[in-house]
């Protein structure tokens, strides 16, 4: 396989000779606990995102009669780990030297994400979101607690989604007034278009993404990258790296790192979503078999069970109510088969696929630490 290219399941397939070797590169492995200055950018992302609601949301919400949007807003975005806005940053100083008002452009991605987590939480009805209710929850028992007329849920849902659509007006007020010049907003504006539309259209499949459908894990893989992981890291990377100035061989190289680390992303977060993690992820353990979600562990589970397992497999992927009992015996089939295993080797695959990307690229030292770190830190959600 040569970089550029996506991998593909015949790439994947457990000992296959002809890929990457399917074990971490000596770079990642050292960078796996270097994330002090990750913590560094964010601390001043945060900031950031502090003063320009303070300058500019507040004003806004405060003329507004739902006095709890703004209290909603700032407890969403303060708990956030940052990874786009990081990953924008580093692009960025692939080409340029530090700068506030590049910082202030990373930033602007805190409110697209806020944007995309209320709205993906009340299209799922999800209950809570980083350990705590969610947006539209909150809203909902705010109108209760008034004892306003109507549905309270659906209120919920409502205020999230127009408080989305503000966070998604104020992600682009925000880049556009960062202090950037013209020329650098201009090469950027293009990528940002498309990162909002694969965004758009992949959360348009993840409405039909359901495991009764028996999608293939090529295919379940094509709606992640789409949905998850350019918008997590291809895509920031790129359009820091175009504000920035970089040459269209650095470019392509940050493409192809943030279409490798993307995938490892979101592989990750799936077993997570399987097998648990609310410290890392704020949802119970079990939530995407109990919404029957075609994730890539599912779809990779189903793929390599025998014919046996796979009648089983398929009584729980169509089901019509799964119980507790259901999905820790779910859980045990994916197990039983080997698909922890086998997405683990996927991972590693995909993170040696990026550090030989990035080997070739003839970037600087600092951006290539950066850049090695945040991919052991996405493979494994340590930020």
């Amino acid at each position: 396989m040569t970089p550029g290219a996506h991998p593909t399941v015949e790439d994947d397939r457990p000992g296959t000779v002809d890929g990457f070797a399917a074990r971490p590169s000596a770079a990642v492995a050292t960078a796996r606990d270097d994330l002090t200055w990750h913590a560094g950018v964010r601390d001043r992302v945060l900031r950031a995102v502090d003063e320009f609601i303070d300058l500019v949301c507040a004003d806004s919400l405060s003329e507004g009669p739902v006095d709890i949007a703004e209290t909603v807003l700032r407890s969403l975005l303060a708990e956030g780990k940052c990874l786009r806005s990081t990953f924008l940053y580093v692009g960025w100083r692939c080409g340029a030297a530090d700068s506030d008002a590049a910082i202030r452009a990373a930033a602007s991605l805190e409110f697209l994400h806020a944007f995309a987590l209320m709205q993906d939480d009340v299209m799922d009805g999800s209950p809570m979101r980083r350990g705590r209710p969610s947006a539209h929850r909150v809203f909902a028992g705010w109108h209760h607690g008034r004892g306003l007329s109507g549905s309270s849920a659906r209120f919920g849902e409502s205020a999230a989604v127009l408080l989305g659509d503000l966070c998604l007006v104020w992600a682009e007020q925000m880049l556009r007034d960062s202090g950037l010049d013209d020329a650098a907003l201009r090469r950027a504006w293009p990528r940002y278009d498309t990162m909002r539309t694969e965004l758009a259209v992949g959360q348009f499949a993840d409405l039909v993404n359901d495991s009764a459908g028996f999608p293939s894990l090529d295919e379940v893989l094509d709606v992640a990258r789409r949905k998850s992981g350019n918008y997590t890291v291809r895509r920031p990377l790129e359009i820091g790296a175009v504000l920035a100035g970089c040459p269209e061989r650095h470019l392509a190289a940050l493409g192809t790192y943030g279409s490798a680390v993307g995938e490892a992303f979101q592989m990750r977060d799936d077993l997570l979503g399987v097998f648990g993690a609310p410290e890392i992820t704020g949802k119970p353990a079990g939530d995407d078999l109990a919404a029957r979600k075609a994730t890539t562990v599912v779809a990779a589970s189903y793929q390599l069970a025998t014919d046996a397992q796979r009648r089983r497999l398929r009584a729980f992927m169509t089901a019509g109510h799964l119980t507790p009992a259901d999905i820790t015996h779910w859980q045990g089939l994916i197990a039983e088969v080997g698909t922890i295993e086998w997405i683990e080797e996927l991972i590693e695959r995909r993170l040696n696929w990026a550090m030989d990307t990035l080997d070739i690229a003839g970037l600087d030292g600092d951006a290539h630490a950066a850049l090695t770190a945040m991919a052991a830190a996405c493979a494994r959600r340590l930020a």
